[in-house]
């Protein structure tokens, strides 16, 4: 054949290839190839967190379920590509379950390549043992089971499973991570299919567009491979990431999942309470009461407030208060003034404190210090607090806006550092996190508040509602106080701390330290759980450092928030004191 024929024909064979790869990729591989010319039968591939289980490869239904119930305990197996189900679950109906995910499929031979890539994000390869070490982070963050770092390292090279992480160009912290596996290289898919699996990104670090460049990355390398599509699974009520991936052009396919009825999958196939919405501080412990075969009955769900019973037993709670804090335990956390009178006496430090209406005191605290806190004496989730105020009109105005909270408004001494939340359950000390103001990063053409807007939806997303960025007068303040305003355009890289106070509620972030804690600040949190007399608590010190024993307290929360500081197991911890005969899952 001449060059110019060869030339000639060279875009009909191209577009026949296309041809050929989109119809290959709209039929979902259902049908069984294992036993094909160099397709290995009952194929899996270890994926560090269990196994996933190629369904088209496996000789029969039976063989799935089989296959299934030998899962290593501690893993989380995927039975994927299902074509009967129905009939792998009547052969094990007692220990495996039907995912409720649903199936979508990006078509290759259509898909085009983005041409802007996310501001300030790189997506590249995972590469070393603190990418490793990272991505599990973010996994633990997210729910998802961890890896051994091992196990990445030694397939950094792999052409069959591909890492793929976003690094934040102006840090260099991970900030999400995205695995592939290629299914040709597998098991020799003679469909040519790839999948994505584990996207996961950091709800409290990462820049908006992370998630979809890392998509976006993984489908381009399997285009280039020459993949006919790439195949994912996504919960069926995770409306966020079904609504990114239609963005980019997926599909919804008719594929199915089986997965073993294990600890890790309990979410997936205990079943939701009917009608009743609960918020995460309540949810934790219900799943947890649930999961222990303690029987659960709501009492108002939009409260927080449900019965407990197990056996002769029942207890009721709002959230992590319940009727073994006493009203006299209650009564100290709600007044401050109090709260600080008895931590005191227990021999803790605490800043120096003056009424409001006392401005002779107050004001021998602002010279002393500098600046000061302004709070209300009864409120909780930093509801009318002002911290940083430096001069006598704004400390006035404060007070004003304080008193919206509560008649009675403290002026305090502000000690510098990091706020720090200490759980204390059964007088022990199970949990510590440090709480981090709500901060907004530039990207030289938003304003400070399009910045606020977008880290406020992050958090609110990632929080179920618990967290966002009030845009009031105090947010003004501290914006204006770094010489900013509302309408400012914040550099590229440029960092902006929005608010002064660390609550949860407002914005800010919470950073678990269990494991970096000094034992004088343990044994502190644990003196002011036992001057108080109460079983659940949680003790808020200001720190410099958490490795270090100095602190200031600042006040005691009787209903803390145990869904705030997972991993730590604060939930069981919470049904060990409640029911103690009780046996969770091993």
């Amino acid at each position: 054949m001449s060059t110019q024929q060869s030339k000639r024909n060279e875009p009909h064979a191209h577009s026949y290839r296309l041809r050929r790869m989109r119809n290959q990729s709209l039929k979902p591989p259902i049908g069984k190839v294992g036993g094909e010319a160099g397709v290995p039968s009952n194929f899996s591939l270890d994926v560090g967190w269990g196994r996933l289980l190629f369904g088209q490869t496996f000789e029969s239904a039976e063989e799935i379920a089989k296959t299934l119930r030998a899962e290593t305990p501690g893993e989380r197996d995927i039975a994927f590509y299902i074509r009967d189900p129905h009939v792998a679950l009547a052969a094990a109906p007692q220990q495996l379950f039907l995912d409720p995910s649903h199936t979508y499929r990006l078509d290759l031979a259509t898909y085009r390549p983005a041409h802007k890539p996310v501001e300030g994000v790189i997506i590249r390869r995972l590469c070393t043992q603190a990418d490793a070490e990272a991505v599990n982070r973010i996994y633990i963050a997210r729910g998802m089971a961890p890896v051994a770092p091992e196990f990445f390292w030694k397939r950094r090279d792999s052409r069959v499973m591909t890492f793929f992480v976003a690094e934040d160009e102006a840090t260099g912290e991970i900030v999400g991570t995205v695995t592939g596996v290629d299914h040709a290289r597998a098991f020799g898919d003679p469909e040519h299919g790839a999948s994505l699996w584990c996207l996961a990104v950091d709800s409290q670090q990462a820049r908006s567009g992370t998630g979809t460049a890392l998509v976006r990355r993984l489908a381009d390398l399997f285009q280039a491979r020459g993949c006919a599509y790439l195949d994912l699974s996504v919960l069926h009520d995770n409306a966020s990431a079904i609504g990114l991936y239609e963005k980019l052009g997926f599909r919804r396919i008719s594929v199915f999942a089986l997965k073993k009825k294990n600890p890790i999958n309990e979410k997936l196939f205990i079943g939701e309470l009917p009608e009743e919405k609960l918020n995460p501080y309540a949810r934790i412990i219900v799943d947890e009461a649930r999961r222990r075969g303690v029987n659960v009955e709501i009492l108002d769900g939009e409260g927080g407030f449900f019965r407990l019973s197990h056996g002769g037993r029942q207890i009721a709670c709002r959230e992590a208060l319940s009727e073994l804090t006493t009203a006299v335990a209650m009564s100290i956390c709600d007044d401050k003034v109090v709260t600080r009178r008895f931590v005191e006496k227990a021999g803790l430090r605490v800043p120096e404190q003056a009424d409001a209406e006392d401005q002779d005191a107050w004001k021998k605290i602002l010279e002393k210090s500098g600046s000061v806190v302004v709070k209300p004496a009864r409120g909780e989730q930093g509801r009318g607090i002002a911290v940083g105020v430096k001069n006598e009109l704004e400390i006035k105005r404060a007070i004003l806006r304080a008193r919206e909270v509560c008649d009675r408004v403290l002026v305090e001494e502000l000690v510098e550092g990091h706020d720090m939340r200490l759980v204390v359950i059964d007088f022990e000390v199970v949990a510590v996190a440090m709480r981090k103001p709500a901060t907004v990063v530039g990207d030289g053409k938003s304003t400070v508040a399009h910045l606020i807007e977008l880290q406020s939806r992050r958090r609110r997303d990632a929080t179920g509602g618990e967290s966002q960025i009030p845009m009031d007068d105090e947010t003004r303040r501290c914006v204006a106080e770094k010489g900013y305003g509302f309408d400012s355009i914040l550099a590229e890289g440029v960092k902006l701390e929005v608010r002064r106070t660390a609550n949860l509620h407002t914005g800010g972030t919470i950073h678990d330290v269990t494991d970096f804690t000094h034992p004088d600040l343990i044994d502190a949190a644990q003196k002011a759980a036992r001057a108080i007399d109460i079983p659940v608590v949680g003790i808020d010190f200001m720190v410099k450092d958490p490795s270090k024993p100095d602190y200031a307290f600042i006040e005691a929360n009787e209903r803390p928030g145990l869904a705030n500081h997972e991993p730590q197991p604060t939930a069981e911890r919470f049904m060990d004191l409640l029911f103690p005969l009780t046996v969770a899952y091993s």
